[in-house]
């Protein structure tokens, strides 16, 4: 590669990032120049020029078109958070309504429970703005929203890392589920049978983890599994118990298959917050911030009776 470039045409714009994007989502400088309306030796030689500039190879060239290196890859990663961001600068700056992309991350329960209507509500009053959901633990999501790689995320309980603010969202109360056969199941009924539940980083799992040290229990097996709907069979199915928000029983078929029990003599509930960066004034997240903290209340639903877990 050239040595010879200035510090001053090292330097990153915006256009030379959207082109190198297109290329590779095209997976070649034709299909690119295409999309781009331009012609193929302006798209080729810009491409060389950013190789150039970064001193790095972003494209294995082969007779059926272009592929990424690891490098570029990593540009690309970088690219398409730049381009987001330039976006959201000009949203948040223009004197408009939020546009753009609104990144999300949630854990699978709020996404399922409680942002359809309120992601519904985002849509119909800022139509020009692009949601993006994605699920993972709250350890995940959390690190994501730092890293800036989510603008927001629905997280469950409490965040007091520096550099990162959070508003109450959504409060749950988890419950107990068993297999029907259990009626008021003690402590001793839980000793030998297995925990279902997901993998490190979730908060719900953290809780039960505290609930049973509480109890003296040590579950000698653990199951993890990726959704609610596989908890819930497999609770069905007296593979073993979990803990769960009610939210996600009254929105299930399976709550006639399960028994569900509180964690003791008063509800134990969690408070869901939405987590964002602490500098973070963007217009989209405040829209997404002031609709979530106009609606902070317990849900509360008829659903099927809870039991008090003994010795809880």
């Amino acid at each position: 590669m050239n040595d010879s470039i200035s510090p001053r045409e090292r330097s990153l714009e915006l256009s030379d990032l959207a082109m190198f994007k297109t290329v590779a989502e095209a997976g070649g400088v034709t299909r690119a120049a295409h999309r781009l309306h331009r012609v193929q030796s302006n798209v080729t030689a810009r491409v060389k020029r950013l190789e150039a500039a970064l001193g790095v190879a972003l494209f294995v060239r082969a007779r059926r078109g272009m592929s990424l290196t690891p490098e570029g890859r990593r540009l690309l990663d970088y690219a398409d958070r730049l381009l987001a961001l330039a976006d959201e600068a000009q949203a948040d700056l223009g004197d408009r309504a939020p546009r753009g992309r609104l990144l999300i991350g949630a854990m699978e329960s709020t996404a399922a429970v409680h942002l359809p209507r309120l992601l519904s509500t985002l849509h119909a009053r800022y139509p020009a703005l692009e949601v993006q959901l994605v699920t993972a633990t709250s350890g995940v999501l959390v690190a994501q929203v730092r890293a800036g790689e989510l603008s927001a995320a629905f997280v469950g309980g409490e965040v007091s890392e520096p550099g990162l603010a959070a508003d109450p969202a959504f409060v749950e109360e988890l419950v107990l589920i068993t297999h029907p056969s259990l009626r008021r199941p003690a402590a001793g009924d839980l000793r030998t049978r297995t925990l279902v539940t997901f993998g490190a980083g979730c908060t719900y799992r953290a809780c039960v983890q505290q609930w049973l040290a509480g109890q003296g229990v040590r579950p000698p097996r653990v199951f993890e599994v990726a959704s609610y709907h596989t908890m819930l069979a497999c609770v069905a199915a007296n593979v073993g118990y979990a803990v769960a928000p009610r939210s996600v029983l009254l929105a299930s078929s399976a709550r006639r298959a399960i028994r569900a029990h509180r964690l003791g003599p008063r509800p134990w509930r969690i408070t869901t917050h939405l987590v964002r960066r602490a500098g973070d004034r963007s217009r989209a997240v405040e829209a997404l911030r002031q609709l979530v903290t106009g609606k902070a209340v317990t849900t509360q639903r008829s659903g099927p009776p809870a039991h008090s877990a003994s010795n809880g």
